[in-house]
């Protein structure tokens, strides 16, 4: 049987940055109660509404999964239609899926989100829980992104503390990351095994670059988490992918704050960002 050749998520990244010209992620995050009333709770149309309207400013959406799994199965196949239809338009999907397990249930969750072009995972149950998500990145082209300095406030209490030889904890997790995508770099330099480093943390993004030269990074917390892009400087290098800026709330439901049409302001304020990310990546 031939051997069919898997071309790297990392590849395809920057691939698609190079593109759309826009580092730009769209979280879809949606909250029923905070949906526009006329949807009358509609998960499938919000979040199609949404991919058209960030389409030409984003290079992907990150879809929430618990958002969507707190309504059981259909919300779970509202997320795969948002997926699905997302990668219609020609955007990446990256499955914001925190899953972390021992190493069997691992596995399956690693499997579960195959069908998104990569997934997020939290890494402090060590190797053996990670290994299951590596192992698909290798036979299916797809891409992870560590946790290992998350922008939420709580993150100081563990990720923080110090190890007998005074690095921090999520310093040691930077390095195992760099260690696991190793053999995960692709022709672009980058490897399709990445980490989240929130934008919130603006001081220790060049020390979480120095710490993994080849990860792309995914900086979550632009807009209502406080962070700006200018913040982000420090994490951006010369290769193309190298790092991805996310909002989500301030996107998505930015009529609240406009008023009009809600897809023309998310529109509005995706562009608006784009612009201002692609400014900080040249900069």
């Amino acid at each position: 049987m031939a051997t069919v050749a898997v071309t790297q998520f990392s590849d395809r990244l920057a691939a698609a940055v190079e593109r759309t010209h826009s580092s730009l992620v769209v979280g879809l995050d949606p909250v029923v109660e905070q949906l526009p009333p006329e949807l009358d709770g509609d998960l499938d149309a919000f979040c199609r509404g949404i991919v058209d309207a960030v389409a030409d400013h984003a290079v992907a959406v990150k879809p929430q999964s618990a958002f969507f799994e707190a309504h059981g199965a259909d919300g779970v196949r509202a997320f795969w239609a948002a997926c699905d239809y997302a990668r219609s338009a020609g955007l990446l999907v990256i499955a914001d899926a925190k899953r972390g397990d021992i190493g069997s249930t691992a596995r399956a969750y690693a499997d579960a989100f195959a069908g998104a072009d990569a997934v997020t995972v939290n890494p402090y149950l060590g190797g053996d829980s990670v290994e299951p998500f590596l192992e698909t990145c290798r036979r299916c082209g797809t891409g992870v992104f560590f946790l290992v300095k998350t922008s939420n406030p709580g993150a100081a209490d563990v990720q923080d503390e110090r190890l007998a030889d005074g690095r921090r904890v999520w310093e040691r997790v930077a390095e195992l990351v760099a260690e696991w995508g190793r053999d995960l770099v692709g022709s672009s330099g980058l490897s399709s095994a990445g980490a989240v480093v929130g934008a919130t943390h603006a001081d220790e993004l060049p020390v979480a670059r120095r710490l993994l030269p080849r990860a792309p990074f995914l900086l979550p917390g632009i807009g209502a988490q406080g962070a700006r892009p200018a913040d982000v400087a420090g994490a951006f290098t010369a290769a193309p992918g190298s790092a991805l800026v996310s909002a989500s709330r301030s996107v998505i439901y930015a009529f609240r704050e406009t008023g009009g049409d809600w897809r023309a302001a998310a529109a509005a304020e995706a562009e608006r960002l784009a612009g201002e990310i692609r400014s900080v990546a040249r900069g």
